[in-house]
């Protein structure tokens, strides 16, 4: 019988994990046990980057001192009372983020896959009540590449295999079409059943694909053509990330229906919501959704003070400005000077490489081993590419430093 306070080694941590726990994840073999801002330590006392952030969750950067204050003072008083009842947070939280973000309404979830599923069902419910689809035909659109969580709702509008190999049958209603293709999407929204179009405005999950300038706001222009809501998936592109407070920020829209998360707790509790205008939010009617825990005292005070240190600290400033420094070097450094990396892209903190992995076999997962050695943390997907995504709170001497290790770690393995 292991005693809880028994100190364990990296290795033995990893062992309890491949005996006890499901085999759902492969890590870097990095056991962490302590973070603060951009870094992290190990349970030897290693220091680290962390160059993945959680992926986009710990924006304000790990155990950020005042959304952990505003963590405690909650849990000290109530964390749960359940939908049942009304708290004395949600109302304040729900004034607090409609307002921040320009919306009528919000709905309070956990993940951010539920927060994606709510967004679908409110568009299905809207299609029927508003546009006047037939029961059971409303259809939403995806795109290629898109990953918005592992349920079976999520993976029925995905195009990766190995989300979607043996979990079938899937969800019907759902309609696939190329990312970045705004013929498709047009021929797509004439069919008077589509209900939504939802899209990440970057896809993070399928290597940080950026759209082409004119796709996002084309396909919001097409989407109000033909009645049909944009839904954005900013769950990993919001909340300052890219640069700017929205992704979609940058083109001067707004989506008939948003999805947060991630980031919205500052990584420290898990925190979703969906935020959309009277005649879409207020067709979900009680009983038809919700969640034990959504909305709950606990996650609202958390979430306000998360959003407080985005504007506070200027974080989607700093992310702009330091994301353009990391292209530029990486382009200058990696890109024209081996033929191991091909392309960085990006936006704000929000970046990849691509790795020549024709070439080089594996070497994205070694580059990524490497940078660990290193003291970098960062993880490849998709085989080739590296994703780059270092907490807000990061400071150009810092990025300058973390910028030394990429390059050194990659071209040593020229």
């Amino acid at each position: 019988m292991l005693t809880m306070d028994k100190v364990l080694t990296s290795d033995e941590l990893i062992a309890l994990e491949d005996r006890y726990g499901a085999h759902n994840y492969a890590p870097l073999p990095v056991v962490l046990s302590k973070g603060r801002g951009v870094f992290v330590w190990d349970v030897e006392g290693k220091q680290y980057y962390d160059f993945l952030s959680a992926y986009s969750a710990m924006n304000q950067g790990h155990c950020h001192p005042r959304i952990l204050r505003a963590l405690t003072e909650q849990a000290s008083k109530l964390t749960l009372t359940s939908r049942a009842f009304y708290n004395d947070v949600l109302g304040k939280y729900e004034q607090y983020i409609t307002e921040y973000f320009g919306y009528d309404r919000v709905l309070p979830m956990n993940t951010g896959v539920e927060g994606g599923e709510t967004a679908v069902k409110l568009a299905r419910k809207w299609g029927y009540l508003k546009k006047g689809i037939p029961v059971n035909a409303a259809k939403i659109i995806f795109v290629t590449g898109n990953f918005w969580g592992r349920t079976l709702a999520a993976i029925s509008s995905s195009t990766d295999p190995k989300s979607t190999a043996g979990f079938g049958p899937y969800m019907p209603g759902y309609q696939l079409i190329p990312y970045n293709d705004l013929a498709a999407l047009e021929a797509a929204l004439q069919d008077p059943t589509v209900a939504g179009f939802m899209v990440e405005p970057i896809q993070g999950e399928a290597g940080v694909v950026v759209p082409d300038e004119n796709y996002l706001p084309s396909a919001y222009a097409l989407c109000q053509k033909y009645n049909v809501l944009f839904i954005a998936d900013e769950i990993q592109t919001g909340i300052a990330r890219t640069g700017r407070l929205l992704c979609c920020d940058y083109h001067d829209f707004k989506p008939d229906i948003l999805v947060l998360g991630k980031a919205l707790s500052g990584g420290v509790y898990p925190v979703s919501a969906v935020l959309a205008r009277d005649e879409i939010m207020l067709n979900i009617r009680p009983g038809e959704h919700g969640s034990t825990y959504g909305g709950n005292p606990l996650a609202c005070a958390v979430a306000m003070e998360a959003l407080e240190v985005v504007r506070d600290e200027n974080l989607a400033d700093n992310a702009f400005h330091l994301g353009a420094v990391f292209r530029e070097r990486m382009q200058r450094n990696l890109v024209e000077q081996t033929d191991l990396v091909t392309l960085v892209r990006g936006k704000g903190l929000l970046n990849a490489i691509v790795v020549n992995d024709e070439e080089h076999g594996d070497l994205a997962a070694r580059i990524c081993l490497q940078l660990a050695e290193n003291g970098l943390l960062a993880k490849p997907t998709h085989g080739n590419i590296i994703r780059f995504a270092p907490p807000l709170v990061m400071t150009m001497e810092q990025l300058e430093q973390c910028c030394g290790i990429i390059e050194q770690t990659v071209l040593s393995m020229d």
